[in-house]
């Protein structure tokens, strides 16, 4: 048995991402006074006391369909509550019931999860239990006052929800899952390529720009491991983006490149490498992530025998600095090269998290000196390099000893950095490289010296 999973509910602007916020600890959900801000369901992970559950946040709930995706929402809630072992209804104490309210009570009627009514907004202690009172003629059992903003009421609610939950002994213990984000400009097929990935409608899938606007998490194993698939908002430029509900998205889409142990940038077949998809290209890079280049809407493109290398080396050429990452042709709407996936990011992945030890690493470079020397300096001072050492990974980080940084041009840095993927791999992941020179190291140990003599006198 997996973590159970609580839904959130609601009708729009009762405040369920606040809350969502509130009881995860967290600011990933968006919060923004406007209806319809959150439209795909989004998990995150939450904890009161010694228990672990998953809470998803969920798209406001109308039943009528004269505003655009109302059918796509209620179908994201829909599948929420099928997984959700408990759903947490929230209306707002403010309004009072409201036929919105009672036709969600109705519906969920069809469900086999429990129930909690949650009544927002009641901020004040002594008029919040009056308030709440009314909501008992929606038939989902005792209303709960809470201010979501202020945390009132949140410990009882919170008591009364893990109370409801099985027994500690019958759930697993949670797995840290690899984390794939999916990157790319808007409407390159990010949400697309997750369904189909999914084999579900995981994401509302429109040809309207800006349609996903919150990260979308979803659990699911491949490889024979756990993999947390991360979609996120199409980024644009920023002079493009407008303060609100889209910007508070592209903020996520850079968080969710930070926290990613992978990300798949997404390239549109049809357009090719534009400017934007080289700027979050060189973000991926500058933040140290695992990356996979894949080219959607591969089904768009007529093709022969020498489309696709000749089409490879075009979007390498404009993603140079991306040379160490795999590129895979696929089509969302197909399926085509969609399996693939899994395997090439777990071989990046293992690439990223890699270790080797000192000697290999200096045996390599021995060998990348006697093919070529450092430099000269024009007074004629030649480079000298002592000894190399990984000193982290994820990414994999070498720092290189040598009598003077400065007499290391780029040129050689980058020879130093193809000979150290050539003889160790590394497909897949960026390297850092570090410079120390021999100068420097005499000042440090001059520093803990002078720090010795003083902590001893």
């Amino acid at each position: 048995m997996v973590r159970p999973i609580v839904a959130i509910i609601g009708r729009p602007n009762v405040g369920k991402s606040t809350l969502v916020n509130r009881l995860c600890r967290s600011r990933e959900a968006i919060v923004h006074d406007q209806p319809g801000v959150t439209r795909d369901r989004s998990y995150q992970d939450g904890f009161w006391g010694d228990r672990e559950f998953q809470i998803v946040d969920t798209g406001g709930l109308v039943f009528n369909d004269e505003t655009e995706f109302l059918p796509e929402i209620r179908e994201q809630v829909n599948l929420a509550l099928i997984d959700a072992s408990i759903a947490l209804v929230i209306v707002d104490g403010q309004h009072g019931i409201t036929a919105a309210d009672e036709a969600i009570a109705a519906w969920l009627r069809r469900f086999k999860c429990k129930t909690i009514l949650a009544v927002n907004k009641c901020e004040s202690p002594e008029l919040g239990l009056s308030m709440a009172g009314e909501f008992w003629r929606l038939g989902l059992g005792e209303p709960y006052p809470i201010s979501a903003i202020h945390g009132a009421g949140t410990g009882d609610l919170l008591d009364h929800l893990i109370s409801l939950f099985p027994p500690k002994d019958l759930v697993e213990e949670a797995v840290n899952p690899i984390q794939l984000s999916i990157i790319g400009r808007p409407n390159v097929g990010k949400s697309s390529l997750l369904n189909a990935i999914c084999g579900q409608n995981r994401a509302i899938v429109s040809s309207m720009r800006g349609t996903t606007r919150d990260t979308i998490d979803t659990l699911i194993n491949r490889e024979g491991k756990s993999w947390k698939l991360i979609d996120t908002a199409g980024i644009r430029r920023r002079k493009s983006v407008n303060y609100g509900p889209e910007f508070f998205g592209v903020n996520r889409s850079f968080k969710a490149i930070e926290r990613s142990d992978i990300c798949a940038l997404v390239i549109d077949a049809i357009d090719g490498v534009t400017e934007q998809d080289q700027r979050l290209a060189g973000r991926i890079e500058e933040d140290g992530r695992a990356c996979l280049v894949i080219v959607n809407k591969w089904d768009l493109v007529e093709k022969d025998t020498y489309t696709m290398p000749l089409m490879e080396k075009e979007l390498r050429s404009k993603l140079y600095f991306l040379d160490w990452a795999k590129m895979l042709f696929c089509s969302a709407l197909t399926g085509q090269r969609i399996e693939p996936i899994f395997r090439l990011a777990s071989l990046a992945v293992e690439q990223h998290r890699r270790r080797v030890t000192t000697s290999v690493v200096n045996e390599v470079v021995s060998e990348a000196l006697s093919w070529r020397s450092p430099p000269t300096s024009r007074g004629g001072r030649q480079g000298r390099l002592y000894y190399a050492t990984q000193v982290a990974s994820s990414p994999p980080s070498f720092t290189f000893f040598v009598n003077d940084p400065k007499l290391f041009g780029d040129a050689y840095r980058r020879y130093l950095e193809r000979q150290l993927r050539e003889g160790l791999g590394f497909e897949g992941t960026p390297l850092k490289l570090f410079w120390r020179g021999k100068q420097r190291r005499e000042a440090e140990r001059d520093l803990r010296r002078q720090q010795e003599n003083s902590f001893n006198s």
